[in-house]
């Protein structure tokens, strides 16, 4: 099956409620490619390895969660820059990327998904509401130990995981933003939670966590912003019948 660039479009700007965000950086169609299409390769960020798999299995298009054109990038395409970009170009495919769209979204985002895979309950948001709030919190069942939940972790997405502990303080409440978004552990300590996971760590972090008394879980970015472009390929999947196919480039950070 193939759908054209402009309903594919439409569609995921409704889907993902674009309009709703305020972002650091454009979401949707950032470079336009072919007029059609049927493959489509999704990843976690747009970098040349991802493109150049793209090229391999004649996609039209890409789908990635970290694309082109941050308020603080450079602007001159000059450099890998310019190779990404002239790699996306001569071979015609299109590139589409969704930053906050995709952490947030109720079902697809990232934040829902790694609360999915790990099995835990959502109980509201760290910050905001509605479909442009950003990071969950919930209570377990159970308390359980911090280093039953550093387990969990690292058996869920396949890598170590920092654990900053405290004490040996139990944990109920949790909370959980995918990405670089350890400065919300801030929220988590505001809204009471014994714990709090992330991808990134801070120095700053470390002590925030020890004297706050609240456990801290430095998860990976790209391990805990997985869920969400693997949740769009199988949705388009299913909605389309595209070929759509999930790339992981391992990435240690």
């Amino acid at each position: 099956m193939a759908i054209s660039r402009q309903q594919l479009n439409d569609y995921l700007q409704q889907l993902l409620q674009v309009s709703l965000f305020k972002d650091y950086c454009p979401n949707g169609l950032q470079v336009e490619g072919a007029e059609n299409v049927s493959k489509i390769v999704l990843g976690v960020t747009a970098s040349q390895a991802l493109i150049d798999k793209a090229v391999s299995v004649e996609a039209q298009a890409i789908i990635v969660h970290h694309g082109y054109f941050w308020r603080s990038e450079p602007e001159a395409i000059v450099g890998m820059k310019q190779r990404r970009i002239k790699s996306l170009l001569v071979n015609d495919i299109n590139l589409w990327a969704y930053h906050l769209p995709l952490d947030c979204h109720a079902e697809l985002g990232n934040n829902p998904q790694l609360g999915l895979l790990l099995g835990w309950p959502v109980t509201g948001y760290l910050t905001g509401d509605g479909p442009t709030g950003l990071g969950l919190w919930g209570e377990l069942t159970e308390s359980v130990s911090g280093g039953q939940v550093q387990h969990q972790l690292q058996e869920a997405l396949g890598r170590s995981v920092l654990h900053v502990a405290p004490d040996d303080r139990p944990i109920r409440r949790i909370g959980w933003c995918t990405g670089g978004a350890q400065g919300y552990i801030d929220k988590a300590v505001e809204l009471g939670l014994d714990a709090y996971v992330s991808g990134e760590i801070s120095e700053s972090t470390v002590h925030t966590a020890r004297e706050n008394g609240i456990h801290y879980f430095a998860a990976g970015h790209h391990a805990t912003e997985r869920g969400g472009v693997q949740a769009l390929a199988q949705h388009l999947n299913e909605k389309f019948a595209l070929d759509c196919e999930f790339v992981d480039l391992d990435n240690p950070a």
